[in-house]
């Protein structure tokens, strides 16, 4: 059954790497950017970005709410910046990183996911919808609101 596998999309931003680090590892800014995640909070006494470190993404899709637990798997200031979503059984799904790279005097910033394990449910109800192609605008549309903030800043 087709499911959403991979998906990448990257921008230029004129500002430094440590800055738009410190913007996309705040998971609490999450919501004003995201295009499906709304709001997000941190777990466990947790205030800012460390591996393994939890918090709880809150998401919709037209009137389709979910929320996630996710734990970061990666947080190197200025370079990358990841999480694991985790479903209720605490099973992984889905690696979202972003890799940032100096180039010029900003940065090139890249958000990927990638699947790590779908359910048959999930995969049944997105036969109907184009997931993966929702997934591939959606991170370009958030990577262009983190740009427009870094750029303000």
């Amino acid at each position: 059954m087709p499911t959403a596998t991979t998906g990448e999309a990257r921008v230029q931003i004129d500002a430094a790497p440590l800055s738009v680090y410190q913007l996309i590892s705040d998971i609490t800014l999450m919501g004003e950017w995201s295009p499906e995640c709304y709001r997000s909070e941190w777990l466990d006494g947790a205030t800012t970005a460390a591996v393994g470190a939890r918090f709880w993404g809150h998401n919709r899709l037209g009137v389709i709410r979910w929320r996630r637990d996710a734990v970061i798997t990666a947080a190197e200031p200025g370079r990358e910046f990841s999480f694991t979503t985790l479903n209720p059984k605490g099973r992984e799904e889905t690696l979202w990183r972003y890799q940032l790279r100096p180039v010029g005097g900003g940065t090139e910033l890249a958000e990927s996911y990638r699947f790590l394990w779908c359910s048959i449910a999930s995969r049944i109800a997105e036969l109907p919808l184009p997931r993966d192609k929702q997934l591939r605008r959606g991170i370009q549309e958030t990577l262009e609101r983190i740009k427009a903030v870094a750029e303000q800043k």
